[in-house]
């Protein structure tokens, strides 16, 4: 995932709100798992050189999608979308993937409860891997990272905050730190998503796909649940975010 930045709303006293747990935990988990896996590069256990590329590629085969075997008709394939979203192929990856949950996740979780929160995480990241792979059965690449998932937060925070002030940065305009409303950098993201996913093929490389099916099926998700849920007191600030 590209392009970050932290959001900001009108809010009186950010330590009356409650922490978003579940978010914290979801980045944690994803840091021990990648700490502890072959990709991290971390444990001599794993080896180095070709016999660590090896034991990262058989433990992404085993906990990540593969799409050719995914509709195999066998069951362990089918709990696959669930592990390769706490799997992550490198450190970019991770930090990527991390920084967009770490912003946007907590008012999201705020605003959906913790329960709701992590069901959503988890239901939408497993769809969006399913879309991915059906559109690429054929394929034999693996498929792992939280972007599906993530991708769905961002959808839900388009919903629920629109209005939100985004401070972004794009390599384009020279790293620039420029604030604008939460609708037009996250459809602008999302347009990039959708065009990098149709000149895609099935081969190796960022699953774009999987990026839009987890952003609109996690706007959906949240204009249909709760979007026209009552908030009390203003609306929580994103994490990362100054009080005015």
């Amino acid at each position: 995932m590209d392009g970050t930045g932290h959001a900001d709303t009108r809010h009186t006293d950010r330590s009356a709100e409650p922490r978003p747990r579940v978010t914290y935990a979801l980045i944690g988990c994803c840091c021990l798992v990648f700490l502890a896996g072959p990709a991290s590069g971390l444990l001599p256990s794993h080896g180095t050189g070709q016999a660590l590329e090896e034991v990262r590629a058989a433990c992404f085969r085993r906990w990540g999608v593969v799409p050719s075997t995914l509709f195999s008709g066998a069951l362990r394939p089918l709990a696959t979308p669930l592990t390769a979203l706490f799997l992550h192929a490198n450190w970019l990856h991770l930090l990527g993937n991390l920084l967009f949950l770490f912003v946007f996740g907590g008012s999201v979780e705020r605003r959906m409860g913790p329960l709701r929160f992590l069901l959503f995480y988890l239901s939408t990241g497993y769809a969006a891997m399913l879309c991915y792979a059906a559109a690429h059965p054929a394929s034999n690449e693996t498929l792992v990272g939280a972007s599906g998932a993530i991708s769905a937060v961002l959808g839900a925070f388009l919903c629920l905050h629109p209005r939100t002030r985004v401070t972004s940065v794009f390599p384009f305009l020279f790293f620039l730190p420029l604030r604008f409303p939460a609708w037009a950098v996250l459809l602008f993201w999302l347009t990039l998503q959708w065009l990098a996913a149709r000149q895609q093929a099935d081969g190796p490389g960022v699953a774009y796909l999987a990026h839009v099916a987890g952003f609109t099926l996690g706007f959906l998700s949240a204009w249909l649940h709760h979007h026209r849920a009552t908030v009390a007191g203003p609306t929580p600030a994103s994490e990362g975010e100054t009080p005015p």
